[in-house]
């Protein structure tokens, strides 16, 4: 596989709209193929992903979220769930066996809260990346009732809901300008 950094990053464009092309299962194993091969903390991986295909689901998911964003939770061939597994490191003797580090977050809810949140959102930037690099257009977006989300695809489990992301072969009519973003010197500081 040979990407380039305008195809990541430079060039890929957040998406408002998708042309109405199904993403196939295999695409979307592959992308998760991808995705989990990032790095988090003690290999902790707590993102668990809800992909959000059949009119059913989406109508259920259309009702969580915000008005501004239904529209394009509705077009979206697919809208991805990214949970956060609050249970995490029940799962550490498995991924990171070389030590007990379950043992650092059994009965510390605020560790357990922030290595989960901090983990699965970089396990979600790394589903965008994967999803880049297969050629899919991504629209991540907050605007939505997580309590609700949760109610709907994360009920009976330990998992709580971090951002929804659309996913699908995007419509460049539907792309908006693209905005300007912070100099170096802005956001960065060498210390």
């Amino acid at each position: 596989m040979n990407l380039s950094t305008d195809q990541l990053f430079t060039q890929a464009r957040t998406q408002n709209g998708f042309l109405p092309q199904a993403v196939p299962d295999e695409q979307l194993k592959a992308l998760y193929e991808l995705m989990k091969w990032g790095p988090t903390s003690a290999n902790s991986s707590p993102a668990r992903l809800a992909f959000v295909r059949s009119a059913e689901a989406k109508a259920r998911l259309v009702a969580c979220v915000s008005p501004g964003n239904q529209a394009k939770v509705q077009e979206a061939p697919v809208t991805v769930i990214i949970g956060m597994d609050m249970a995490f490191y029940e799962r550490l003797p498995q991924l990171f066996p070389h030590t007990d580090a379950r043992s650092w977050f059994e009965g510390k809810d605020e560790m357990i809260r922030s290595t989960a949140f901090r983990n699965s959102s970089l396990q979600g930037g790394y589903l965008i990346m994967a999803a880049r690099a297969l050629g899919l257009g991504c629209g991540p977006m907050s605007g939505f009732d997580a309590s609700r989300v949760d109610t709907e695809f994360w009920a009976g489990t330990t998992v709580k809901t971090n951002f929804i992301c659309t996913l699908g072969h995007g419509n460049p009519a539907k792309v908006l300008p693209r905005s300007p973003r912070l100099s170096f010197d802005e956001a960065c500081q060498l210390v």
